[in-house]
């Protein structure tokens, strides 16, 4: 995707996002246990200020967030995040250097991509919250978030904090997933301090195939379905197979 499409979608999400938190301040986020839609809405608010801090200064600020921003009503609180993020997203190309856990990629385009995304995200949760008709995610966007999730997350932290996924594949017997999202297709290989990431179905069958529309692998890889009784996405695979690669995003995402 162009760093201009992702920003059309982070406006339109947030855009959304924002009328919807207004509606229902105390209602629960049943994909985010234990948080209210005005928790969701201080945290997406947080991390846009913490975004914009990591690039104009050059390094990601700890610790965070800071004790006033508990004082601040979330909706303005979320207002200013977004206001701040998009004003140094406009003054820096995607190209230019920015702080980020991400160590192969320490520049602005990736918090763009990374904003478009989360806030996507988040704008589901505020929707499922409220009771509100979850607003159709563009393929062209589902299909980089679920590339993004696949390799920026779980892939990178196995590599990267192998530790925090030990109990889940070092007694793997090495297994091989493909993702399918309408055309895009991702194969999954894991195994002990192994999660391993290519572009295409590649040779040879696989243990687990989860296919659908780019929206439901979108929703269901994030947990982000609201139900599970039928949303879209087929599954074929042992249960402890399946349940491998769910455990893998879950610590990754945490």
């Amino acid at each position: 995707m162009e760093f201009t499409r992702f920003l059309d979608c982070l406006a339109a999400d947030y855009d959304r996002m924002r009328t919807v938190v207004g509606t229902d301040a105390d209602a629960a986020v049943p994909t985010c246990p234990g948080w209210t839609v005005a928790d969701l809405t201080r945290h997406v608010g947080e991390v846009y200020l913490h975004k914009t801090v990591a690039m104009r200064e050059g390094v990601e600020p700890e610790p965070w967030p800071p004790k006033e921003f508990a004082e601040e009503e979330p909706a303005a609180l979320l207002d200013r995040g977004y206001t701040a993020l998009r004003a140094e997203f406009a003054t820096r190309a995607p190209g230019d250097a920015a702080a980020g856990w991400y160590t192969p990629d320490q520049s602005v385009g990736f918090w763009i991509r990374r904003m478009a995304q989360e806030t996507v995200v988040h704008r589901i949760d505020a929707e499922l919250a409220t009771g509100r008709p979850v607003t159709p995610v563009p393929d062209d966007l589902a299909v980089d978030g679920i590339d993004e999730l696949l390799k920026v997350f779980v892939s990178f932290a196995v590599a990267e904090w192998g530790e925090y996924f030990t109990e889940i594949l070092d007694g793997s017997p090495g297994r091989t997933f493909l993702v399918r999202a309408g055309d895009a297709v991702w194969r999954v290989r894991t195994g002990p301090g192994e999660f391993a990431v290519t572009d295409g179905a590649g040779d040879g069958g696989a243990d687990v195939t989860l296919s659908g529309a780019p929206e439901a692998v979108l929703r269901r890889l994030w947990n982000r379905t609201g139900t599970e009784d039928d949303d879209g996405v087929r599954v074929e695979g042992a249960p402890e197979a399946v349940e491998e690669l769910r455990r893998c995003i879950v610590v990754a995402t945490q």
